[in-house]
Formats: C-alpha cells, structure tokens, sequence
C-alpha cells in the first residue's frame, strides 16, 4: 500500500539519501556533487502546505518522495506548480513510479495546482516515457542548456492541465 505523508525535518536523512543515489548517473539532477541534509533544512522550510514535499511510503518503507514546487515565484503562477519525484533504487523500475504521479496530480488537483510541470532531461527516456503515459505534453526544449561530464545537454517542459 502506498500512503503520502507530509515530509518533516526527520525524514531528510532519507530524502538527502534517495537525492544523492540518482547524481551519478546524470539522468536526474543538474546536481554533480552530493548534497548534504543541511543544505536541505532551509529548502524543506521553505515548502508550504500549498507546495509540499511528500514522502511516499510504500508498505511501511521509504519508497521516495515527491514535491511540488511554487513556479516563478510570482502570484499569477500560484496556480502553477512543478513536480518533482525520485525514488529509492530499490524501488525503481517495478511501476512505482506511475503509481506516484497518479497519487500526486490528484494531490495537486486538491491543492487548487491547475498547471503541473515537469523539467526532464532530453536523454531520460525513463521518466519522458512516465510523464507523457500520464498525459504530460511537450511544451519546450531549452536545447543544450547543462553540461554534465562535458557533455551539453538540453531540458524538455512538459506540461499537464489538471483542473479547469
């Protein structure tokens, strides 16, 4: 059973951890260091009841977390949030996933979040895969816009309406 619980202070440990498994492979994250818990405290504060971080438990175990956040940070995008969701390794490539954004766009949809996106690199098959199977759309590519190992690399939108 998958259940979504409103992270706190003591689950970033496991979110940090979750974080920090899917930098090397260059498929996720602009990150290329790991990241530290304290470098997350003040990130997790910033996160409201309106755009929260869940963590996804899945038979009592951490399974991953998912957050959405406020987009440009101005009041005419209150109703716009991106979404972000990382998963455990142990977890990936079993359908969790979807399982995931189907749980987090109705929990979008409950928050008043009318525009939900998505930032994923051209080159993550996986998770554009994911995204367009839950009717995500590509609505941009900003070509060639990170550089990971020397190699650029460009960032697709996608985009979904999820009220109104």
């Amino acid at each position: 059973m998958i259940t979504f619980r409103l992270a706190r202070a003591d689950d970033l440990v496991d979110i940090v951890r979750i974080y920090n498994s899917t930098i090397p492979s260059r498929m996720v994250t602009a990150d290329t260091e790991p990241v530290t818990v304290e470098s997350r405290v003040a990130w997790l504060e910033k996160h409201t009841p309106q755009r929260p971080i869940w963590v996804v438990d899945l038979d009592g175990r951490t399974a991953g977390w998912v957050a959405l956040h406020a987009f440009y940070g101005r009041p005419a995008y209150a109703t716009t949030a991106e979404i972000s969701i990382y998963l455990d390794e142990r977890f990936r490539g079993k359908g969790l996933g979807g399982r995931v954004l189907d749980v987090a766009i109705t929990q979008a949809g409950a928050l008043g979040v009318k525009t939900l996106l998505g930032y994923i690199f051209s080159h993550n098959e996986i998770s554009v895969r994911l995204f367009r199977s839950r009717g995500f759309m590509e609505w941009g590519t900003l070509p060639n816009v990170a550089v990971l190992d020397g190699i650029e690399r460009s960032l697709k939108i996608f985009g979904k309406r999820i009220l109104g």
